[in-house]
């Protein structure tokens, strides 16, 4: 179109750039018109995590000549509602329920993590009782009133809420799910009495069965509300005053991303966030590379998280417990942390990174984490106030570590310092020399991530034997091979730019929503039309809720179904919204194939199925997504300050000289270790009797060879 002669308008922006913040590192990825990634790996600033996302943005605009008007959106993965409730800095949380149900929060389920320690003590509820309160009403579960709401009550109520001096609240009746009307008349009261208070009422969250399970997801959401509506809107804020106006979208538990507004509304889709853009990442490479099965390995500062990709799908689980020392989907396992109905990509977590304490228990037994020095002091061959061994400490002593200097210059390291901390902290009470000590310190460190790859694989019914092992993070490909060998698994997988592979996991991710509803009936019973009105409810408000956001959304529609007198459910998906009696029939079938899956058995017709409840996901997909290759990411930034050092690989090979070379070194035929690998995002290790190559990806593929693994 032209504007009397003016010219054409301005073509739109189709730059989008990814932020993912870590314990230790914020890392930043561009994703080019012309397809090209540029990283940025630069330190966390726990004090205000926006403000190292804004600065890592700016130093890649600079650095690449990209404008701020050029941006077509801005992607984001945090920590900050998984770190409010781990640390207990959530707002101060009131919860209103139905009279008699006060202390849903408290009995729980009635089970615990840990049968036979008679000291256990449960997490103390987020909404302590003080400021639970009780109205009069009472639904049945289908909705009928058993009880009116008594209105006349609802005054009294916001009155001594007001004077509890909360910043949110959580409304959650009985059989609510059936019927919202008593919640939104008590919920629109609340928002008009309270000011400035973040109301969460379950109806509009989560409107399915179990109670406590509802209760805790919706407290949860409250509880959260406050600080990841004040750390958004700040990261907002800071990225409008450098003139960067594009949506900000941020990832969710379950995968894929929503704008900030709505996340907003429902924070509780981002408890779990974290760790979720690095098994999507995993899931492109699985499409793009033609690799069905995979186990992804992430391991960064402060954690490492693994998951499964089995026949080229994820797995997710609305299961899942978080805070309280815990934070699982296992279905045996309960009771540790507050429970979490949401989607939920099924990741395995363990607290063990680059920046985990080395101490010492009450026996004298070396323990390896979960505690972390993090960013702030960080490690202590950092040089920025950490006084404590940690496992890049013991990383730098062993030589596999640049000892230098990280991240292309950026984290200047002191291997002095390294070894001093080592034998101070470490060496001293072993009676062993510092080598020797910071091996120990590496081999329990592995040891604790071999659980962790457990806990979704064999412990699940895999064999990892069956999989490649996709590794990634800062730390991850200095430990992959330690993990496969311990597993016997044949393949390790070390991406481009796998040490910012969580931001590419964003820009790899669809925008997603997905909304639920409860239909409780056994299979016999379901009614077609009901199914299939419930579908279409449900993805008309999808719709609604992802209007103006991109055209081509596409939906996927689900049903939660198990055996009668079961207590929990599983996903399956249906072929469609429309249902017939045999479409019902055949997602009974659907169920029974991933009953078998999971717990290794079905009924076989010896026991009744029957529907909990269906859901509706939209889904956007972007018009790029970033390719992997050394066209695109570059020749892996280099950072190496010399072509060989020493490296200790334990008392079998002991100290080696060994090469230190970049990625693209490996083009061509295999090389065999021992092998450091350095680049800009991250290091790996090949040590003896392993060999790593290239292949046409650009992916560093690391094999034991025959003779010495057999």
């Amino acid at each position: 179109m032209s504007n009397g002669g003016a010219g054409l308008s301005s073509p739109k922006p189709r730059v989008r750039i990814a932020a993912d913040i870590g314990g230790t590192f914020t890392d930043i990825t561009v994703l080019g018109m012309d397809g090209q990634l540029t990283t940025k790996k630069l330190p966390s600033t726990p004090d205000d995590y926006a403000d190292g996302v804004v600065k890592g943005i700016l130093a890649l605009l600079a650095e690449t000549g990209i404008r701020p008007g050029d941006i077509a959106e801005v992607l984001h993965g945090c920590t900050v509602a998984t770190n409010a409730i781990l640390e207990g800095r959530g707002a101060r949380t009131a919860l209103v329920t139905t009279r008699g149900f006060r202390d849903v929060l408290e009995i729980r389920r009635i089970r615990v993590p840990r049968l036979y320690d008679p000291l256990y003590v449960k997490p103390p509820p987020l909404a302590p009782r003080n400021l639970r309160f009780e109205i009069t009403e009472r639904l049945g579960p289908r909705g009928e009133v058993r009880i009116p709401l008594a209105e006349d009550e609802i005054s009294s109520l916001t009155e001594r809420i007001a004077t509890a001096d909360v910043e949110a609240v959580a409304v959650c009746f009985l059989h609510s799910y059936a019927n919202p009307s008593h919640e939104q008349i008590v919920g629109a009261a609340l928002r008009r009495s309270l000011s400035g208070v973040f109301v969460t009422l379950s109806s509009e969250l989560l409107p399915e069965i179990r109670e406590y399970e509802r209760t805790s997801t919706t407290v949860i959401n409250a509880y959260v509300g406050p600080p990841v509506r004040r750390y958004i809107g700040s990261l907002m804020s800071k990225l409008t005053a450098a003139r960067i106006n594009a949506p900000l979208l941020v990832m969710q538990s379950g995968g894929g991303v929503l704008e900030a507004e709505l996340v907003m509304e429902k924070p509780a889709l981002i408890v779990e966030c974290g760790p979720a853009a690095g098994v999507i990442g995993g899931l492109h490479i699985s499409r793009a590379q033609d690799e069905p099965n995979l186990i992804t390995f992430d391991m960064g500062g402060t954690t490492a998280k693994a998951s499964i990709i089995e026949n080229g799908r994820i797995t997710r689980t609305d299961e899942y417990e978080v805070g309280g020392g815990i934070s699982l989907s296992s279905r045996l396992v309960k009771g540790g942390g507050y429970a979490l109905k949401t989607p939920v990509i099924d990741i395995s977590e363990v607290g063990a990174g680059g920046g985990s304490v080395v101490w010492f228990d009450k026996v004298g037994v070396m323990k390896v984490g979960p505690h972390s020095m993090g960013a702030v002091p960080g490690p202590a061959c950092y040089q920025t106030g950490g006084t404590e061994a940690t496992v890049t400490d013991a990383n730098v002593v062993l030589g596999y570590v640049n000892p230098v200097a990280l991240a292309g210059g950026g984290v200047p390291m002191s291997s002095s310092r390294a070894h001093e901390i080592i034998a101070e902290r470490v060496a001293s009470r072993l009676g062993g020399n510092v080598r020797d000590a910071a091996y120990g310190v590496f081999t329990i460190a592995s040891v604790n991530m071999v659980r962790a790859v457990k806990a979704i694989s064999t412990y699940r019914g895999r064999d990892p034997r069956d999989f490649a092992l996709l590794a990634f993070g800062g730390n991850g490909g200095i430990f992959a091979t330690q993990l496969a060998e311990a597993l016997q698994m044949r393949r390790v997988i070390i991406p481009p730019a796998a040490g910012v592979f969580s931001a590419i996991g964003l820009l790899a991710s669809d925008m997603e929503l997905t909304i639920s509803n409860t239909y409780l009936r056994r299979t016999r019973m379901a009614v077609p039309a009901e199914i299939a009105e419930r579908f279409d409810r449900l993805a008309a408000e999808v719709r609604a809720r992802l209007a103006g956001r991109g055209s081509g959304l596409k939906f996927t529609y689900s049903a939660m179904l198990r055996y009668a007198g079961q207590a929990f459910e599983l996903s399956v998906e249906t072929s469609g919204a429309t249902m017939t009696k045999d479409g019902v029939l055949a997602i009974s079938e659907r169920f029974e194939v991933e009953h078998e899956r999971v717990y290794g058995h079905r009924f076989s017709g010896d026991a009744e199925t029957e529907f909990v409840s269906v859901a509706v996901t939209g889904a956007l997909t972007p018009a790029d997504k970033p390719k992997l290759s050394a066209e695109t990411i570059g020749g892996g930034h280099s950072g190496s300050r010399a072509a060989r050092r020493a490296a200790y690989f334990g008392v079998t090979h002991g100290s080696l000289e060994t090469p230190v070379i970049d990625r693209l070194a490996l083009a061509g035929s295999p090389r065999r270790g021992p092998l450091i690998i350095e680049e800009y995002e991250g290091t790996s290790l090949v040590p003896p009797g392993w060999s790593a190559s290239l292949d046409r990806h650009a992916n560093i593929v690391v094999e034991p060879l025959e003779n010495d693994h057999k």
